[in-house]
Parts: structure tokens; C-alpha cells; sequence
């Protein structure tokens, strides 16, 4: 299994943006991420609308994130683009295989649980090198403050 290619692209532009606090144009964010432009505009709408990201119009416009780093996962940034994880299309609600008591369903969704509780246990300040309580080097901001601009 691997993760999609929009999922990766997705953790790059966090990354991009926990490591570079501030406002940036989707054009910077793009080529310093190595992301196609169109693939770039497309999850940072994603990630606007699942409330990890902010957007500001206008000259001085671009993106920057909504929330701390600490309190942004692996986990919710995968799932902002491929919606929740599972290891089997058998765990989704809309889909049965007709097998009834499957052993199967049981030991994937606690493989799927591993994973969702691993992922969701990374957040950027620690994936991009800094601890809780760490001085980054950055001047703190309120980045609701910053959304609401």
C-alpha cells in the first residue's frame, strides 16, 4: 500500500508552511515543494476548508497555517485529502463483501486503528524538528488573528 501522490503533496505544503511562518503565494509554495501549481491550488483549498490553513485576497494575499503546528497530525492532513483511512474498502458502511462473521473485518479495522492512532501521534512542530515548549526561532503569533485578516 502506498500513500497517494495528493496525500504527500498535501504534507509537503504543511511541512512548507510549519517551517516558514508568514504569508505564501501558492507560486512559492509550488516550486519550493516540488508540487505542480494545479495540484498546490487544489489542496490548499483542501486544506482551507478542513480549517488546517488560512487564505488572504488581495496583494498581500497567500496562505499560512490556521492553527500551531502542535496541534496539526499527520493523520488529519492525510484524511483532508484521501477522507478516512482503512486498510479495506470492507470497513466502509456502503460496501459489504456478503460474508457474514468475516474474521477479515475484525483484524483490519485494528490494523486501520494502528495506523490512524500512529499517524495522529506526529504533529508538524515535532515532524519539522521542534519539541513542545522548544524555541523555534520564530515570533509566536495568534493565528486566528491572522485568519481573521
Amino acid at each position: 500500500m502506498v500513500m497517494t501522490l495528493e496525500a504527500d503533496y498535501a504534507v509537503r505544503i504543511v511541512e512548507y508552511l510549519t517551517k516558514h511562518p508568514g504569508r505564501w503565494d501558492a507560486k512559492t509554495i509550488s516550486e519550493q515543494m516540488q508540487v505542480p501549481m494545479r495540484f498546490c491550488l487544489k489542496i490548499l483549498r483542501g486544506l482551507v476548508g478542513a480549517g488546517m490553513v488560512c487564505s488572504f485576497k488581495g496583494s498581500k494575499g497567500g496562505y499560512s497555517l490556521a492553527r500551531p503546528a502542535g496541534e496539526i497530525t499527520l493523520l488529519q492532513v492525510i484524511e483532508s485529502v484521501e477522507g478516512p483511512y482503512m486498510l479495506s474498502r470492507c470497513q466502509k458502511d456502503e460496501y459489504s463483501c456478503g460474508r457474514e462473521h468475516c474474521r477479515l473485518h475484525n483484524i483490519y479495522e485494528k490494523v486501520s486503528e494502528t495506523v490512524r492512532r500512529e499517524l495522529n501521534s506526529y504533529t508538524f512542530d515535532v515532524i519539522c524538528g521542534g519539541q513542545e515548549g522548544e524555541d523555534h526561532g520564530f515570533t509566536a503569533v495568534d493565528t486566528q488573528e491572522l485568519c481573521d485578516s
